[in-house]
């Protein structure tokens, strides 16, 4: 397989006879338990918070775990009647909680938009694409975002997923407070430049691989930030209408909201599939109890857990926030 070829597969993966075609897909796609692994190396995981584990709501638990298995190369690290735990040798990135009865969430309700897995370098994006191109993985788009190079797709059950790599931070480029983030044109043949496109040598999820940022559909982006930004403490890193990107420590984003398509959106069925939760770790107990006095006082919950507690966002979806 030569790269034009693998291009071309890709392209045909992602549904588009051109890249300005999967560049608008990726617009739509963008515009017991067992321990996360640790920060480890890169600029998403060493600041002061960072996005930790996601667990899902699945109702055909084996084809979904099928999939983050194959397509992503996550490992099964525990397996239980209530669901399965997945991630790398370093620890669990995502859990799989088992609703075999449970209604597919409507993309229109608050949620989640996609789940980010971030690469930990450019080399494992292109050995993934090639990965996925030979076995002709479905795709929905690809851009480049200036900060980083993504690739978007979607689990069996409709969950978004972006695969991405992070440009060098000191590349990124910051005008009045807030980071420059745009969807352009991303160069797939520069990036397959770096491996042997002739055959997958991706077995599985490289030791590095994190959840960079989660991004929520919400119903009020006003909403969202007064309780992520004021309530949790993220940091506000890029505004426009209808979608907020927040972050710790000026990383670009850790986590984004947008009302693209859930504008005025209430609470969610909590018995549906989709988003149960995800984490937020805290480099530090001082930090964690900061937020744990400005979430009571804001009058939301504070449910204790092992290492830290747990509350919920205006829509319905559960955030722990923990000690790392």
């Amino acid at each position: 397989m030569n790269p034009a070829l693998t291009r071309r597969t890709l392209l045909q993966l992602a549904g588009s006879a051109s890249l300005a075609g999967a560049m608008a897909g990726a617009v739509r796609a963008e515009g017991g338990p067992v321990a996360a692994p640790p920060a480890g190396p890169g600029f998403a995981g060493g600041t002061p918070l960072r996005i930790g584990q996601a667990a899902l709501r699945v109702r055909d638990i084996e084809r979904v775990s099928a999939f983050y298995r194959d397509v992503l190369g996550l490992s099964v690290l525990a397996r239980g009647a209530a669901g399965v735990t997945m991630g790398t040798g370093e620890g669990a990135l995502l859990m799989l909680e088992s609703r075999p009865g449970a209604s597919l969430e409507p993309p229109t309700q608050a949620g989640l938009f996609h789940t980010a897995f971030l690469m930990p370098a450019r080399k494992d994006l292109a050995r993934w694409l090639v990965h996925v191109a030979r076995n002709r993985t479905p795709l929905t788009g690809f851009a480049d975002h200036s900060v980083s190079e993504a690739v978007y797709l979607d689990d069996p059950e409709g969950n978004g997923i972006e695969v991405y790599a992070d440009r060098p931070p000191e590349r990124w480029r910051w005008d009045a407070g807030s980071v420059v983030m745009g969807t352009q044109r991303l160069d797939v043949d520069d990036i397959l430049s770096l491996t042997d496109t002739r055959a997958s040598d991706y077995a599985g999820a490289p030791d590095g691989l994190r959840i960079g940022h989660v991004h929520l559909r919400v119903g009020d982006v006003a909403a969202g930030d007064r309780f992520y930004r004021d309530l949790v403490g993220l940091e506000p890193t890029l505004r426009r209408e209808a979608a907020s990107f927040l972050s710790s420590g000026r990383y670009h984003h850790h986590l984004a909201l947008n009302t693209w398509n859930s504008a005025g959106a209430g609470m969610r069925d909590g018995t549906a599939t989709g988003l149960d939760w995800f984490s937020l770790v805290s480099a530090g107990g001082e930090r964690l109890a900061e937020m744990h006095q400005r979430i009571v006082t804001g009058g939301s919950v504070a449910t204790p857990l092992s290492g830290g507690f747990e509350t919920i966002d205006p829509w319905g979806t559960r955030v722990r926030l923990l000690q790392g």
